[in-house]
């Protein structure tokens, strides 16, 4: 995957253009209080460790028709009723987004996706002891599906975190895990359960997320912000100095530190040694400046002594992730002002803008716990994540509606073909080795699709809603079609189209989203689509599984996820029409203000 040059960007101060020079980059770190995207280095790192976990975690989910078939055969239970499985585990994945969203906000990716790492191991190997269809409900469902939610999201925030410019390639890296997991894991695990048993093929699974996901997890590790530039101003005036606690002239007793007040002058000053005591070794009174300050009031020495530096980088490297506002963007940063220059909302982006904290650093450093939800105590990092991502005002907000409804028709028929077309292939005489492959397919197809689709998506003449809707409308037309398909050959024809066709559905949300609504509500607008998303998949499964027990047939449950995943890419082409109908509304409101004014 290449990318074209990268867009210039308008400073809202002064509206000259900027590159991506080295010097405005690290400019961000004291403007936001985040360090900067390297785009590479241990990022690399960090992209193979969370194409590695997507490997596992999308592996071991989707290659979970393996063992539905052997669960009906066990509990003998309805096919409906045992679905509830695979429904209960994507639901509480996708559910737990903003749960997730808000320790990753207050722990940090690493700690976050090891935590993950062990509850969903504990919880699989939990699984060997179940004597009924219930207590796999609670195993697998909410304890194993807890467990993915806590390390699906780091494991896309990690590669945010470390690439702006070439992020849409080390997102696409990352995410191509899922299906290579897909691949890898429908063989693997047919293989397991055939030569041991569904109960020791879990346990074998436990063991290979605790170790692998928690030996990848560690691998990403937090950015670290250095110490902002300290620039010495001398000043004219002798009576102007740096005080505290009303003392003037840089004197300080034992038990003070001179007070600095910062300069909001960014030029080029020169440089003046300090001494122990923080004053100028030359005998000059200073003003102490900083390129665009953190906070408003002033600042104490201790706050900028380079130890004291040290300690808050850390706690800032480790939380505040998800204060910015690109966390969960997927696609190319600086292309976004050449696509959306014309949009009100992205036209002024800004490499210190994409990082922006919504507060300053006192609130971020508080450790005083803060209520949320009522009655949950939290920290103030975990509350103000987990408020963004579930308020619901956006929902004022016709475009995202329809696009949420979209969603939500998209993931009722996603996980039916995961779950039920190795069942279906044995219900054509299809051994469960080949049945296994047919995943497999799906699982190469989709990523071949996702890096295609991901490649197109990033040029500035592609419409990228377009492509979504199109390929979300052949996904469902091919899957009720599928009911057609009699033989491997065919069926895995539709596989391939399948995969490769649902690679946008995951692939592209978050790009979407930043097209409708703009880079200030992604994460609200994610949070909220995860929330629907994993409401949809609870539903899904078990129907086309209740539908099965009624008619003792798949193709119900496959003509309906065809329809719904189909009405979802039709729905979306009412979007333009929407959007220039309120870009009309508006334009004719600013004229009518102008003529009043």
């Amino acid at each position: 995957m290449t990318h074209g040059p990268p867009a210039s960007r308008k400073r809202p101060e002064n509206g000259t253009t900027q590159g991506t020079g080295d010097p405005e980059s690290n400019q961000m770190s004291a403007n936001t209080g985040l360090p900067t995207p390297p785009d590479g280095g241990w990022g690399w790192m960090v992209a193979l460790a969370s194409f590695s976990i997507h490997i596992v975690t999308d592996g071991i989910t989707y290659s979970f028709g393996m063992f539905y078939l052997k669960f009906l055969e066990y509990f003998n239970e309805g096919k409906g009723y045992t679905a509830w499985i695979a429904s209960i585990l994507v639901g509480v994945t996708l559910c737990s987004g903003p749960i997730s969203s808000s320790l990753v906000n207050r722990f940090g990716c690493r700690a976050v996706t090891i935590a993950g790492a062990i509850l969903a191991s504990i919880s699989l190997a939990a699984s060997v002891f179940a004597q009924s269809v219930f207590y796999l409900f609670i195993s697998i469902g909410f304890g194993t599906g807890l467990g993915l939610g806590l390390i699906y999201l780091p494991a896309i925030v990690s590669v945010t975190m470390y690439f702006e410019r070439l992020r849409s390639l080390a997102t696409g890296i990352a995410v191509c895990g899922s299906g290579l997991g897909t691949f890898i894991f429908a063989p693997v695990t047919d293989m397991l359960i055939n030569n041991l048993g569904w109960q020791k093929a879990l346990l074998v699974l436990s063991v290979i997320v605790l170790i692998s996901c928690s030996i990848f997890g560690s691998m990403f590790r937090p950015l670290k912000a250095g110490p902002p530039e300290l620039e010495m101003t001398p000043v004219d005036s002798p009576n102007t100095t740096a005080t505290s606690n009303g003392k003037q002239n840089g004197d300080a007793g034992d038990g003070d530190q001179n007070r600095a007040v910062r300069s909001h002058s960014i030029g080029n000053s020169p440089k003046i040694a300090l001494n122990a005591n923080g004053k100028s070794t030359s005998g000059q009174s200073l003003q102490l400046a900083l390129s665009q300050p953190l906070l408003a009031q002033p600042t104490t020495y201790d706050q900028v002594n380079p130890h004291l530096l040290g300690s808050t980088t850390i706690r800032r490297a480790e939380s505040g992730t998800m204060y910015r506002k690109d966390a969960l963007y997927t696609g190319s940063l600086h292309n976004i002002a050449s696509r959306h220059a014309s949009h009100a909302s992205l036209a002024t982006y800004d490499k210190g803008q994409y990082g922006s904290l919504q507060g300053n650093a006192k609130s971020i450093d508080s450790d005083e716990p803060v209520i949320c939800c009522g009655c949950i105590s939290c920290s103030k990092e975990t509350s103000d994540t987990f408020r963004e991502m579930m308020s619901f005002s956006i929902l004022k907000d016709p475009i995202f509606i329809v696009f949420t409804v979209s969603n939500f028709l998209t993931s009722i028929g996603f996980n039916v073909p995961y779950v039920y077309l190795a069942a279906q292939a044995d219900v054509l005489q299809i051994d469960t080795k080949q049945a296994s492959y047919l995943l497999g397919i799906i699982g190469i197809a989709n990523t071949v699709g996702r890096i295609i689709l991901g490649y197109l998506s990033d040029k500035p003449w592609v419409n990228r809603l377009l492509v979504y809707n199109l390929m979300l409308t052949i996904c469902g037309v091919s899957t009720a079609f599928s009911v057609m398909c009699l033989d491997f050959y065919s069926l895995a024809t539709y596989s391939a189209i399948f995969g490769f066709t649902i690679g946008a559905y995951v692939g592209l949300t978050s790009v979407i989203l930043v097209d409708l609504l703009g880079l200030e509500k992604l994460t609200n607008a994610f949070g909220l689509l995860l929330l629907f998303q994993g409401i949809a998949s609870f539903v899904g499964p078990p129907l086309a599984g209740w539908l099965y027990d009624i008619t003792l047939s798949y193709n119900p449950g496959f003509i309906l996820a065809g329809t719904t995943i189909a009405m979802s890419g039709i729905m979306l082409f009412a979007i333009p029409p929407m959007q220039r109908y309120r870009a009309k509304k508006q334009s004719a409101a600013a004229a009518a203000q102008a003529q009043q004014s």
